[in-house]
């Protein structure tokens, strides 16, 4: 696939483990797609420090800025405050179609009110939506809004799956994804006002709408796209999160209990391998905001340099389908 021409900015002070980590998956990132332009926004000495680290790169630059948005700021205070700021830099950059897509791992509120603000949203969408992909039995299921609209009205559920529907297809290659709508149970009567609105939109427009789905059928990946509000679907995220890595955990003990066992995990350890990093969030990297005239991407606000380098191949390579499409 060819990139050349496509620059990515990357947000260096957004990270929770500090700009090092960034600067890491940025030189990660530039090994597996050498040809593609990586923008580093943040405190210029900063950067160049950790840089020295590595061998100079001509195609990796840095814009410097003097401020730097914290996740216990109001959002919207924020981004009209703080215009030199390294989120509202990169956006602004993106914005003025000096990169083609921006990543940070920054704060969700601040960012989502960036972006809306800044790079604006397509037409026609009332709010863009935080999408993540979650592991299943069959692959990934789409699951969105996963934090960004904590209260959203009937019309929002219909666009999130419109928008989700449109990004599988495009992003992902999957032909007349399903979608379902996550309820408290499947019957068509089933949930509070806001989902019985939005379940009769969904059944009337064209998607390939499926029905209710209730959270534990999520996992059989039953749909492509798993429609919700901001609040249940972060909830459910980081649910999903917590308990693989428990489950993980407890599997892990048991299996060094005995030397029988031991033996057993022995055999089995690609197969734990395999599994392991199927519901290792690192591996999917970021979230693409979804509804936005240009590509945004939030990684984890805790992303070491591995989940850092999997955002900005997941940007770089979202941008690529998108060009080929």
């Amino acid at each position: 696939m060819n990139n050349s021409g496509l620059t990515i900015a990357i947000d260096a002070m957004g990270c929770d483990l500090g700009p090092s980590v960034v600067v890491d998956g940025v030189m990660q990132a530039s090994e597996i797609y050498p040809e593609v332009n990586l923008l580093l926004i943040g405190g210029e000495d900063i950067i160049r420090y950790e840089l020295a680290r590595y061998k100079e790169n001509p195609r990796i630059t840095i814009r410097n800025t003097t401020e730097v948005i914290t996740p216990d700021e109001v959002p919207t205070t924020a981004i009209k405050q703080k215009k030199d700021s390294s989120l509202v830099v990169g956006l602004r950059i993106v914005k003025a179609q000096e990169a083609n897509g921006f990543v940070s791992a920054g704060s969700t509120g601040a960012l989502l009110a960036g972006a809306t603000i800044i790079i604006g949203r397509e037409k026609g969408v009332e709010r863009p939506a935080l999408g993540t992909a979650i592991p299943t039995k069959t692959g990934y299921t789409l699951l969105l809004d996963c934090g960004a609209n904590m209260d959203c009205k009937p019309s929002y559920l219909l666009q999130f799956g419109q928008i989700g529907a449109e990004y599988m297809e495009k992003a992902l290659g999957v032909t007349n994804p399903k979608v379902g709508l996550i309820n408290v149970g499947s019957e068509d009567e089933k949930g509070n006002a806001t989902t019985k609105e939005a379940f009769l939109l969904l059944k009337e427009s064209s998607l390939n709408f499926v029905g209710n789905i209730e959270g534990r059928e999520i996992p059989d990946g039953v749909v492509d796209v798993a429609v919700c509000d901001g609040f249940t679907g972060n909830v459910l995220l980081k649910f999903m999160e917590g308990f693989a890595k428990s489950m993980l955990g407890i599997i892990k003990e048991e299996l060094m209990s005995s030397t029988m066992s031991k033996l057993g995990a022995l055999m089995s350890k690609g197969a734990f391998g395999k599994v392991k990093k199927r519901f290792d969030y690192r591996e999917v990297g970021g979230a693409p905001f979804l509804g936005l005239k240009s590509l945004v991407i939030k990684a984890h606000g805790s992303s070491d340099a591995f989940a850092m380098k999997n955002a900005i191949i997941k940007c770089i390579e979202f941008e690529a389908a998108k060009r080929k499409a």
